[in-house]
């Protein structure tokens, strides 16, 4: 299997690029817009064909590249059923398999960042690896008070279907700022701060006490990510 982890530094983003190798399709999660030559000429250099652009939810931080790859490429661009986004090719539900030629995503509706933000798990689990956008950071959540976020659905999409899965799952998160590149469910649940040996209303308090500014670039960005990444 061809896996790339790609990184944009303004918003800290990950990007992820997977392929099976047999036919050279290949499919690209959360991609940047800023980043979209370096995607193209990834693309170009593994000889890949890229066939699908997935989306885990509406970003509020950046500007999305599913519009321009699509332009680029003529891939499908996928989001969860949930997405107010109209540009969109493919809407997933909960317990869909996404096939890319041999590699499989399971989605999972994980709402709490967003109300339509979903994870995406890789089948079959060697290796073991879930796509968690940015409902489940490492050693940290995502921030649940904007785009219909809410604590309490944060923690039963991560206590009640992410840390469900096999503690050996990797976890590969939408951002991080602390310079880790991958988690497991086993660490995120004996490690992570606003988790580890707390209860639903605690960490309910955690979230509602974060008191962050808003995205430097959200009134752009969540407009620009409606339409696919066209401003």
């Amino acid at each position: 299997m061809i896996f790339r982890q790609l990184f944009d530094a303004a918003s800290s983003t990950y990007t992820y690029v997977l392929a099976s190798a047999r036919g050279r399709e290949a499919l690209i999660i959360d991609p940047v817009k800023e980043q979209l030559p370096h995607y193209l000429a990834l693309i170009r250099d593994l000889d890949l064909k890229l066939v699908t652009a997935i989306d885990t939810h509406t970003h509020a931080d950046h500007i999305t590249a599913l519009g321009d790859l699509r332009d680029s490429t003529g891939c499908v661009t996928v989001m969860g059923e949930f997405t107010r986004a109209q540009c969109v090719s493919s809407r997933v539900v909960d317990g869909q398999m996404l096939d890319v030629d041999g590699i499989r995503l399971q989605a999972l509706y994980t709402p709490g960042h967003t109300d339509e933000s979903f994870s995406f798990v890789l089948q079959p689990d060697r290796p073991k690896a879930v796509f968690t956008g940015d409902v489940l950071l490492i050693r940290g959540t995502g921030r649940t008070d904007f785009q219909g976020g809410d604590p309490r659905k944060s923690w039963n999409s991560i206590v009640n279907t992410l840390f469900r899965l096999d503690d050996d799952t990797l976890v590969y998160p939408g951002h991080d700022y602390k310079g880790w590149t991958a988690s497991s469910i086993g660490e995120e649940k004996r490690a992570n701060p606003r988790l580890a040996g707390k209860t639903e209303d605690e960490y309910v308090q955690i979230m509602t006490s974060l008191n962050l500014p808003n995205p430097r670039l959200m009134d752009i960005a969540v407009p620009a990510n409606l339409a696919c990444g066209k401003q």
